[in-house]
């Protein structure tokens, strides 16, 4: 394409160690092969500060902002503003004024927003200029579930937010070239939600870095044990990781360990709750907080769970595991929107007595453990390497009718 490229992301880009960097990072990668990019996006904390660095090797120029807005302040700007809570969290007089000037300055040809609270940051753009919207997830979907299954004043917020960000959402959609969804599952219900079709909202999944999450490649390891050994991961301050692990640990596992008295069960992931922790009171309960390298507890694994009960779009937890050979088990909800088959790929168990059934006929049966495995690694190798999964990234920035003129 002509020109250059402004990318706005809610987190820091870089590196690839949790779910929303994971997609963020491959995204910028590929648009850094498209033409010079501008990254606009804010750190959580003073570690994040630091990766900016790094990051420049990928960016023409970026500013990299510190979010320090509190949510009690966000909350009543928000409902001041009758803005989303999500978007109001997000707000910074600093972003705005740098977006302007590199919109002032830079031949930009296309705006990628990453995440539906990096939105209000996209001006109105000139004629010309494709804006490609990256939703990642129907979040609105998610706190209207959330306000739905609660009682008293936080339902009463998670539901008022479902309302104001649909809209909110709605607005970003109307005026998006593309609006992106992970999956196809998501982005089918944001076209019934939104009215906007299929040439509008489309699904850009995730991948997977499988030279990375390579049962070959080189690691630390982790140490077995002496019994099985189930293993989940993921971002242990996020709410479905959470009531995941909670209801996996108190639900499920007891009658694991019934089967398998040295049992264990490997919560891996930073920044724990205090519900988390307190989960390592339970026989055979390990809660690692952050790793240098989850690919050890992954390979040391005799299953990986992932059971969570409300999930959007395509969960990297499952992608990695599956990369790493291992077997999975996962709830309908974990393992909606990717393109494998249960009893093939993974087992899908929708509640905590299929999940311990499940499992408990698995670590009896090596053999299937191990077919469901190297299935699981092909799997991935077939569909989810990045660079099929972004491939369409190039045309959807330059837009149909500039590809049909270097076509004719």
């Amino acid at each position: 394409m002509t020109g250059e490229i402004l990318f706005l992301c809610h987190r820091i880009p870089f590196p690839p160690d949790r779910g929303d960097k994971i997609r963020s990072y491959h995204l910028l990668k590929r648009l850094a092969e498209v033409g010079p990019v501008h990254v606009g996006c804010f750190a959580d904390d003073q570690r994040d500060m630091g990766f900016a660095q790094e990051m420049a090797a990928f960016t023409a120029s970026q500013c990299v902002l510190m979010r320090d807005r509190s949510r009690v302040t966000a909350g009543l700007s928000g409902l001041a503003k009758g803005q989303p809570l999500l978007v109001s969290l997000f707000d910074h007089p600093g972003l705005h004024r740098w977006v302007a000037r590199v919109m002032a300055e830079r031949p930009i040809a296309a705006v990628v927003a990453y995440s539906a609270q990096m939105a209000h940051f996209v001006p109105a753009l000139p004629q010309g200029v494709r804006f490609l919207m990256d939703f990642v997830d129907f979040d609105s979907a998610k706190y209207a579930a959330y306000g739905a299954e609660g009682s008293g004043p936080m339902a009463w917020i998670n539901r008022r937010e479902g309302r104001v960000l649909l809209d909110f959402e709605k607005s970003v959609a109307a005026r998006a070239d593309i609006c992106a969804f992970v999956s196809e599952a998501e982005a089918a219900l944001f076209r019934q939600a939104s009215g906007q079709g299929p040439a509008k909202v489309i699904a850009i999944e995730n991948g997977v870095a499988l030279d990375y999450f390579d049962p070959a490649a080189g690691f630390p390891a982790v140490e077995k044990g002496g019994g099985p050994l189930l293993v989940f991961t993921g971002q242990m301050d996020y709410r479905p990781n959470v009531e995941a692990v909670e209801s996996f640990a108190r639900e499920s596992f007891p009658a694991i360990r019934a089967a398998h008295p040295q049992a264990r069960f490997a919560i891996v992931g930073r920044n724990p709750a205090k519900s988390v922790e307190a989960l390592a009171d339970l026989p055979g309960v390990i809660v690692t907080g952050s790793v240098p390298d989850v690919r050890g507890w992954l390979a040391a694994a005799d299953v990986v769970v992932a059971p969570l009960r409300i999930a959007r779009g395509i969960q990297n937890k499952v992608l990695e595991a599956m990369a790493m050979a291992r077997p999975v088990v996962a709830s309908p909800q974990a393992a909606e929107g990717i393109d494998a088959q249960d009893e093939i790929h993974f087992l899908i168990a929708a509640d905590p007595a299929e999940e311990a059934a499940k499992i408990i006929a698995l670590l009896a049966d090596p053999t299937k453990a191990a077919r469901l495995a190297q299935a699981a690694r092909f799997r991935m190798e077939q569909r989810y390497r990045w660079s099929a999964t972004l491939r369409a990234v190039p045309g959807l920035l330059l837009g149909k009718q500039e590809k049909d003129a270097r076509a004719a």
